[in-house]
């Protein structure tokens, strides 16, 4: 049996929308093993983006526990919380997040420097992981200059500075036509197997899902099928 990288348990998450509240987690249990490449597939609203974000650290349950590799999260303090989110996990986002001031060789390495990496150091990985997402003749383009499937590799890049264990990718082909979506999928998977990493995406895309050697079917904030 895989070595485990976190389990969570019982996890729900609801929002208060006025004097209504909006359940989207209604008790979920999922384990990701060390190297998985699992997706979690469900419509708009199913509870799978914000499954992911609480895996990642961005957002805390309103019950359950989530448990990396033996700490639960909820132990963490703010300052271990936010190490762990820059550290360990990299996250990668439908709407890209690219500050549009920088360039994406500035991105990439804002990220790095958030997490107290040299400048010179931050520097280097930033151009490698750059070119290794085809972007080598792109590094001084601003986010305007660039195309929304080389913005998402940009991104990539910038999740990836940090050289974490766990890549969580939300809807990463949601903003881009099919041809360039299944580009940027086939591109997370070369990256997950060279640096050995574990990759979750969220997705209500069936042929995104499909990609993966394991699918968690969210529905109404509850697991309805495991494949």
């Amino acid at each position: 049996m895989s070595e485990l990288l976190l389990s969570a348990r019982g996890l729900k998450k609801s929002y208060a929308m006025g004097k209504r509240t909006l359940e989207v987690l209604r008790g979920v249990d999922v384990d990701v093993a060390v190297g998985d490449f699992l997706a979690l597939r469900g419509s708009s609203g199913a509870g799978k983006s914000t499954l992911l974000h609480l895996i990642g650290g961005l957002d805390t349950p309103n019950a359950g526990e989530i448990i990396f590799r033996g700490q639960k999260l909820s132990d963490f303090s703010e300052r271990k919380l936010t190490d762990f989110r820059n550290r360990s996990v990299g996250f990668v986002f439908q709407a890209y997040h690219l500050l549009p001031e920088l360039t994406a060789l500035e991105n990439v390495c804002l990220a790095a420097r958030i997490a107290r990496i040299s400048a010179g150091e931050a520097a280097k990985r930033a151009k490698e992981l750059l070119g290794r997402v085809g972007l080598s003749e792109r590094l001084d383009h601003k986010p305007s200059e660039l195309s929304g499937g080389e913005q998402q590799r940009v991104a990539i890049a910038r999740a990836l500075v940090n050289e974490p264990i766990l890549l969580l990718a939300d809807e990463p082909t949601g903003n881009l036509d099919s041809h360039t979506g299944m580009e940027i999928i086939d591109l997370l998977k070369q990256l997950r197997a060279e640096k050995s990493m574990t990759l979750v995406i969220a997705t209500h895309d069936s042929k995104v899902a499909a990609t993966a050697p394991r699918v968690i079917e969210l529905v109404d904030g509850l697991i309805s099928s495991i494949s």
